[in-house]
């Protein structure tokens, strides 16, 4: 009867061990599968930036002007851009937020606020002729660049503080970016180029975050996962 018992003690945590392992490996397996559909957006809307950035002469010509005052084609291509691009990093995003457990709701709010600026920026018609969409057109660029810094630096400066190993990184990357753009607005004016420069190093560092911070999460569970088959060999 004793022996009966202890086996059926061994039997159930065998079971809670497998269950556990099974976690593990499908917990695994959903972060290998987010960490490439990361990549994949981030690639394409890089891509699809500098491809849409030098459809015209970005020393020239702003994404707004190349939007609007060409082909409708182009017109087109600057919706898709925009609509793309914005999702892509606002996806991107938001699955760092959870995969470093921020759980700053406002920070949330703000990236998904900037996104609908962004869009809406491109969807307003940047014509000499059409003064009243052409405030609205600056209006929600500048609000979607706002909005994207409120949602975003909060969370990359805590983050800096938390990860010691990144916080050169993520402060070289902010200078690199900001600085450089800001240095391209100022050497060439408001031109496709200070576009191109801060919409591709954002979207590398992006990459570069994302690529980083699953890898962590990725060792880590590989790390339990191992740990607990070998003390099911035990």
């Amino acid at each position: 009867m004793q022996n009966s018992h202890i086996s059926q003690k061994q039997d159930c945590n065998t079971k809670l061990e497998n269950q556990q392992l099974n976690r593990i490996l499908l917990s695994l397996r959903q972060e290998r599968i987010k960490r490439t559909m990361i990549m994949s957006l981030l690639v394409s809307a890089l891509l699809l930036t500098i491809f849409f950035g030098t459809i015209e002469n970005p020393f020239q010509y702003t994404f707004s002007k190349i939007g609007n005052r060409f082909t409708v084609t182009n017109r087109i291509l600057f919706i898709v851009w925009a609509a793309y691009t914005g999702f892509s990093i606002q996806t991107s995003v938001l699955i760092l937020f959870q995969l470093e457990c921020y759980d700053k709701k406002r920070q949330y709010i703000f990236i998904h606020i900037a996104t609908v600026f962004l869009i809406i920026s491109a969807l307003s018609p940047s014509l000499d002729q059409l003064v009243f969409w052409t405030k609205i057109h600056l209006l929600s660029g500048g609000l979607f660049a706002l909005f994207l810094s409120l949602g975003f630096t909060p969370f990359i400066l805590w983050l800096a503080q938390n990860n010691p190993i990144l916080k050169k990184t993520i402060y070289i990357w902010l200078t690199i970016t900001w600085g450089g753009g800001i240095t391209w607005y100022f050497l060439l004016g408001n031109t496709g180029m200070f576009e191109i420069w801060f919409f591709g190093f954002f979207i590398l560092f992006l990459l570069y975050l994302s690529l980083h911070l699953f890898e962590k999460v990725i060792i880590s569970q590989s790390i339990n996962l191992l740990s607990n088959s070998d003390n099911n060999q035990l």
